[in-house]
C-alpha cells in the first residue's frame, strides 16, 4: 500500500476503529479512491464507498442524497474531479463535526511527492502567518508583472493552522497541505492583479492573466485565457467575480504543474481566488471559486513585507 495512503489516515486523520468513514469520489479519480479504501478498511470495517457525477466547475453542489449522507460520518475524504470544497454540503458536514478532507483533482504523482512532508516544521510557518492575517488590516500584493493590490483583512481570521493535521471534531482542509489563506472584507479589494502561473479550471497559464479589480469585483480580465475565464464567470452571475480568498504557499515538496490543489501550496507563491467564501468567514456564498496563482509576489501586511519577491520571512 502506498505510503501516502497510510501518512493520510494515521497521521493527518489519525481514523480511529469505532469511527465512520466516508469517501466520495467519481469515475474519474475511483482509482485513487479504492487505494485509500482498501487501506482504510484494514483499521476498521465502517467505511463506506460512494462515487458520484462530475459537474462543470469547481465548487457545483452534489446531490440531495449525498449531502444527506455526509451528515452521518466522524470521518469523510473527498477525492473528486471538481472540488466539493467550498459547497454547502461540505460545510453542513463540518457544522456536524465531520473531519474532511477534500483532494480535487489529486493524482498520484501530486500525493507521492507532497504528503509525506515535516508536518510539525510546516505548523510552524503556519502559524506565524496566521498570526500576521489575525493581527492585520490591510494586505498590498505587488509583482514585477505590474500587480499593484490591496484589500481589507480587519476582523477576519487566517485558516490553515490545523497544516494537514484534521484530528478535531469538525476540522477541514485539503490535501496536499501547504497554504494559510484568508477571506478578504468584501468590497474592499481594488487595483491589479497578474496571475503568471495557473488558474483554476484552466490550468498552466502559457500568458498571464491581468485582472482589474474594482470595489471587491474583477471588472476586467486581459490575457490569453481571459474568454474562456470571463465564460466560466459569467456562467454563474457577478458574485463569482467576488474577490474571494488570498493565500500564501507553503509546501516546500509542491511545484507547478497546472494542477490547483498542488499549484496554491508551491512555496514562494501567493493565490487570489474568485467566488465562494461562505466556507472560510466570508459573506459570498456561490457555486464557483477559482484560484489564480502568483509567482513571485512581493507581499505586505500592514506596511510589514512578508515575502520579497517569493522570499518567505524567516
Amino acid at each position: 500500500m502506498p505510503k501516502y495512503a497510510e501518512i493520510v489516515l494515521n497521521k493527518c486523520f489519525r481514523l480511529k476503529n469505532n469511527e465512520k468513514f466516508l469517501i466520495v469520489t467519481d469515475s474519474k479519480l475511483n482509482h485513487i479512491a479504492k487505494i485509500f479504501y482498501e487501506q482504510a478498511k484494514k483499521i476498521n470495517n465502517n467505511v463506506t464507498y460512494v462515487e458520484i457525477p462530475i459537474p462543470k466547475v469547481h465548487g457545483t453542489e452534489p446531490s440531495e442524497d449525498i449531502a444527506k449522507e455526509m451528515l452521518k460520518y466522524d470521518v469523510e475524504l473527498l477525492i473528486t474531479t471538481k472540488s466539493l470544497s467550498h459547497t454547502n454540503a461540505r460545510m453542513n458536514a463540518s457544522k456536524n463535526g465531520a473531519r474532511i478532507v477534500t483532494m480535487p483533482g489529486i493524482t498520484e504523482e501530486i500525493l507521492e511527492r507532497t504528503i509525506d512532508i515535516d508536518y510539525d516544521k510546516l505548523m510552524e510557518v503556519h502559524e506565524k502567518l496566521a498570526d500576521f492575517i489575525d493581527n492585520g488590516k490591510e494586505v498590498k500584493i505587488k509583482t514585477e508583472l505590474g500587480a499593484d493590490f490591496s484589500f481589507s483583512i480587519f476582523g477576519r481570521k487566517g485558516f490553515g493552522r490545523d497544516s494537514g493535521l484534521f484530528t478535531g471534531k469538525g476540522t477541514f482542509g485539503n490535501l496536499p497541505t501547504g497554504e494559510i489563506f484568508v477571506a478578504p472584507v468584501e468590497g474592499t479589494a481594488k487595483g491589479v492583479f497578474v496571475v503568471d502561473a495557473s488558474f483554476g479550471s484552466i490550468g498552466k497559464l502559457k500568458t498571464p492573466l491581468k485582472i482589474l479589480v474594482e470595489n471587491g469585483y474583477a471588472v476586467k480580465i486581459e490575457g490569453g485565457k481571459a474568454k474562456e475565464l470571463e465564460r466560466l464567470l459569467d456562467s454563474v452571475g457577478k458574485e463569482a467575480r467576488n474577490i474571494a480568498e488570498f493565500g500564501i504557499g507553503t509546501n516546500e515538496q509542491a511545484k507547478i504543474t497546472g494542477n490547483i490543489l498542488e499549484d496554491e501550496k508551491v512555496i514562494g507563491t501567493c493565490h487570489i481566488a474568485l467566488g465562494n467564501n461562505a466556507g472560510f468567514g466570508g459573506k459570498v456564498n456561490v457555486q464557483l471559486h477559482l484560484d489564480g496563482i502568483i509567482r513571485n509576489p512581493t507581499i505586505f501586511i500592514d506596511n510589514k513585507k512578508i515575502m520579497d519577491k517569493g522570499k518567505l520571512f524567516k
